[in-house]
């Protein structure tokens, strides 16, 4: 049987995309200047991540392995374009501040990565859940990400949500900071490596606190 609470454990903390990899570190950080804008990005990622490693699993074994890199890359491109098309219709403010990153999807080693080396291996099920997994692990860091960088750098949070989400979702638009006046470089790129650094820290630590926690509680019960 799967282990699908292994695959999301892989995909939202100890393999994560960002934080273990360290891929799709150019729109993350170029992108990253409010919380908004890396839910958007990260969203259309999963979709990408979702859809292609759904095609990978259903449509590999026809493929030729001499060619099967070329369809991969092309599959996830044309997935990619109709993202880009469908959030220039319908969301197109949020589409213009995205921008040149969306098509740059296609070249994050993270989606080309998991259809090579899972989804063409597994069944459907468990290819949707690694993708779902992985997007979302992606997603979070991004929000958290652009959510300090936002908040440090604007004084707001989730600034033009209702862009993305719908008038709905107006309430998550929060000022945080009232009258700040900004800090420039958190806005800036050198702010969001800062950011990074600092989440990468955070993660390696915590890890590692983990690991000796499990290890001293197998030790207490191997002395029981």
């Amino acid at each position: 049987m799967t282990d699908y609470r292994s695959i999301f454990a892989e995909g939202l903390w100890r393999n994560n995309v960002v934080l273990s990899q360290c891929l799709a570190l150019c729109p993350l950080l170029a992108v990253t200047s409010s919380a908004t804008n890396g839910l958007g990005l990260g969203l259309a990622t999963l979709a990408v991540m979702v859809c292609a490693n759904l095609l990978a699993s259903v449509f590999q074994p026809a493929i030729s392995r001499a060619v099967r890199i070329p369809i991969n890359i092309l599959m996830i491109a044309t997935l990619v374009t109709l993202t880009d098309l469908l959030l220039n219709a319908w969301m197109h403010s949020l589409h213009k501040v995205l921008g040149l990153f969306i098509p740059l999807i296609v070249t994050n080693c993270a989606i080309l990565g998991r259809v090579e080396s899972f989804a063409s291996k597994q069944a459907p099920v468990p290819a949707i859940a690694d993708g779902v997994a992985m997007g979302l692990g992606f997603t979070w860091v991004l929000v958290v990400l652009g959510g300090f960088r936002e908040v440090l750098g604007s004084g707001t949070l989730f600034a033009d949500a209702s862009l993305l989400l719908g008038s709905s979702f107006e309430f998550l638009e929060l000022t945080i900071i009232p009258d700040y006046r900004g800090l420039l470089l958190m806005i800036l790129p050198p702010g969001g490596f800062l950011v990074l650094g600092f989440m990468l820290m955070a993660q390696r630590l915590l890890q590692t606190w983990l690991q000796s926690r499990q290890l001293r509680i197998q030790g207490e019960q191997s002395c029981a």
